[in-house]
């Protein structure tokens, strides 16, 4: 009768090693199979993405330890980075679905950003968005300490600006859907303030001074319009 030969138990450290090598083999199996699809990483010890990553799907780091992202990632449908340490996008990023940052260390974005779809930066430490932002879907900004917003913001979905320390809006503002200003300290509404679904002014110094009609004839006299109703 033969003896069985008894194998060493692989330790904690040996596992880790090999289920990182294995997420390397992963993420170059993808590339070689024509970046087609999802890519998802999601709780993988992954730290660093190749340069020039082309995903055609979504690409999900969330609660991964990366910190920052490859030159031209181009991202065929949403990026999801949240809770990761992540604290600073690349200048030339291209994300065609949304781009979820809920949750990181995050204080700015880069120059001249677009997202196809929804931006969402809950529960991030975001002080100031870029000049000519363009957010295809929702832009998510409460209770976050952004005071001001940038010329030329374009949003085709809601903005959500609850509970944020904004005083007033840019002038020629438009949003394709609901915009939220409740809980804000914002007096006064611009110029040309085009919102496409309701807008809500709850808890708002406008609230407490004007009427729902009074409102609305005060946008229209300076060239906007809320084609739906105000929340007041």
């Amino acid at each position: 009768m033969k003896k069985e030969i008894l194998k060493p138990r692989k330790t904690g450290e040996e596992r880790k090693r090999n289920y990182k090598v294995s997420i390397e083999k992963k993420i170059k199996k993808y590339i070689k199979d024509g970046s087609k699809g999802d890519l998802n990483l999601s709780g993988t010890p992954v730290e660093k993405l190749p340069d020039n990553l082309k995903v055609g799907g979504d690409l999900d780091l969330e609660n991964t330890l990366i910190e920052e992202l490859p030159d031209n990632l181009k991202v065929g449908r949403s990026l999801i980075l949240i809770d990761t340490p992540i604290e600073k996008l690349p200048d030339n990023l291209k994300v065609r679905g949304s781009l979820d940052l809920d949750n990181t260390p995050i204080e700015r974005l880069p120059d001249n950003l677009q997202v196809g779809g929804g931006l969402n930066l809950i529960d991030t430490s975001i002080k100031e968005l870029p000049d000519n932002l363009k957010v295809g879907g929702n832009l998510f900004l409460p209770s976050t300490p952004i005071k001001e917003l940038p010329d030329n913001l374009k949003v085709d979905g809601a903005l959500f600006l609850n509970n944020t320390p904004i005083k007033k809006l840019p002038d020629n503002l438009k949003v394709g859907g609901d915009l939220f200003l409740s809980g804000t300290p914002v007096e006064k509404l611009p110029d040309n303030l085009k919102v496409g679904g309701d807008l809500f002014l709850m808890g708002t110094p406008i609230s407490k001074k004007y009427s729902k009609e009074e409102i609305r004839s005060i946008i229209e006299e300076k060239g906007g319009h809320v084609k739906r109703n105000i929340m007041i």
